[in-house]
């Protein structure tokens, strides 16, 4: 889907002009029947031919000038109203005055006197569409983001037979926080994209619906968006995450928690990424704030106004408001949710094994569960691709403190609190021939750290690795860092690891 979970910009790119030459290149008759025998019409389509394969400027505008009068004469007093092809030339001279809303108009008044020429029209409207759409995506690229809305717009008027140029501006003005105008568009472009080759950008266009709204905590109009997509995709776990967690801030918590079962119910159906969106969701909907500890103390609210670095329990024992019975039964409340995100990370794993984010997390929930049989195993399996890390090794810890084991939690603080250097992997990008990952590697040291070597290996979903990378790091200043970035091409890759080399 195009955004998951919000809004993000789309890669844009030009598309290609249809196998009928570009509008004032070559002159072509229509290709349906119409009549041109009235002498009007006639000298209209004469002189629009003219003015298209005339080499001279003047004699362009003069022809195109005749050509606007004569037909305009064949609708009004030459009794040719209900003739298409005075119509249809009228779109094409409208077009080439670079009048879209005119060829708009013209061509719809066309295909209304003569259905037989709809393919036609919607040929030429796509002519005439592509340079101006094209110029919307130039803008865009330039960051002239208001170009690019007008360009769009413009591109629009004249066809809508694809969804690009509506999603375009439904992208811009989700950017721009716009979530009305952003889901007009998206909402455009779903007609828009009834031809079965454009079923993926039907499907993310009625998605963004939702998700605009979503983003913009507009959650009684995010709800009909959830509805209308899920009506659609029923099976989608991200889209009833997403309902769900708009019902949990709506109070709704019996609707968001029969959401959240039904997500499992079609794990063996979802993509890997697609289940770990939905347990952070889950995570996400959790509730951490003070205000929903039951204590009822005008205390607690004034408290948190003046430092809201404080947790629930120091702020509760400010207040003297709550005892340990009265947070432990808190914790117990939320727990049912931290076991459905546990579950829904866990079937995640199972189609993806290494991704480090969904092992990160899910160790930290079985670590806030105080689950003693999963939390190590799934540390270790954190700490066996990202070794580097000391959030990593800070999780391994924990899990071994859960245990009880206080030799080997303060063994991996120890190894953290050693490390000179640090590997920091900041943006992972599969793509379908390649992967690119980026990311720092840091000296946390008061002393330069020596050179060393890192490998990366990139995994598909059964753990093979697909591609390799062994990065040379240099000697990094005390408290400083080091930028890296490796591209590798491969199919299939969805996660990665890395193994300091040994000196």
């Amino acid at each position: 889907m195009i955004v998951k979970p919000t809004v993000a910009v789309i890669g844009a790119l030009l598309v290609a002009g249809v196998a009928t030459p570009a509008a004032g290149q070559q002159w072509q008759v229509a290709k349906c029947d119409l009549s041109t025998k009235h002498y009007l019409v006639n000298s209209g389509v004469l002189y629009l031919r003219s003015a298209t394969e005339t080499k001279f400027a003047d004699k362009r505008t003069k022809d195109l000038k005749d050509a606007d009068k004569v037909l305009h004469e064949a609708l009004t007093t030459g009794g040719q109203e209900k003739n298409p092809a005075a119509w249809y030339y009228l779109a094409r001279y409208y077009a080439l005055q670079n009048d879209l809303a005119g060829a708009d108009t013209a061509f719809a008044r066309a295909q209304a006197l003569a259905p037989g020429c709809k393919e036609d029209i919607s040929t030429w409207r796509r002519v005439f569409w592509v340079p101006v759409f094209n110029d919307g995506v130039k803008a865009w690229q330039a960051g002239n983001t208001d170009s690019a809305i007008a360009s769009f717009r413009r591109a629009n008027a004249i066809y809508g037979g694809e969804p690009s140029g509506f999603i375009y501006l439904g992208t811009l003005f989700a950017n721009a926080n716009q979530p009305d105008s952003s889901a007009k568009y998206f909402k455009l472009a779903v007609p828009a994209a009834s031809d079965p080759k454009f079923s993926k950008e039907k499907r993310d266009a009625l998605f963004n619906v939702a998700r605009v709204y979503h983003a913009a905590q507009r959650w009684d109009d995010a709800v009909p968006g959830y509805k209308e997509y899920l009506a659609a995709y029923p099976s989608d776990v991200q889209a009833m995450a997403g309902l769900a967690a708009v019902y949990s801030q709506q109070g709704k918590r019996d609707e968001a928690g029969a959401l959240y079962n039904q997500i499992l119910d079609h794990a063996d159906s979802a993509e890997a990424t697609d289940l770990f969106a939905a347990a952070q969701a889950v995570i996400n909907a959790i509730p951490n704030d003070p205000d929903t500890v039951p204590v009822g103390s005008k205390c607690r609210s004034d408290t948190r106004a003046r430092n809201k670095t404080l947790t629930v329990r120091q702020i509760a024992t400010r207040c003297a408001a709550v005892t340990d019975d009265t947070i432990k039964a808190f914790r117990a409340s939320i727990a049912p949710r931290y076991r459905l995100a546990a579950r829904a990370y866990e079937a995640g794993l199972a189609k993806d094994p290494y991704y480090r984010e969904a092992l990160y997390n899910l160790t930290g929930v079985y670590y806030l569960l105080g689950d003693t049989v999963k939390v190590l195993p799934l540390a270790q399996r954190l700490v066996a691709v990202d070794p580097l890390n000391r959030t990593s090794l800070a999780k391994l810890a924990g899990a071994w403190q859960v245990r009880g084991n206080k030799d080997s939690t303060l063994h991996y603080l120890t190894i953290a609190d050693s490390l000179s250097l640090e590997v920091s992997v900041g943006t992972f990008t599969p793509r379908d021939s390649g992967v690119a990952l980026s990311g720092l590697f840091t000296n946390p040291k008061a002393k330069q750290s020596p050179p060393a070597a890192v490998t990366f290996e990139f995994l598909n979903g059964k753990g093979d690795v697909v591609a390799a990378d062994t990065t040379r790091v240099p000697a990094i200043d005390a408290s400083g860092n080091h930028a890296f970035e490796i591209k590798k091409s491969g199919a299939g890759i969805v996660a990665w690891r890395y193994r300091k080399q040994s000196p």
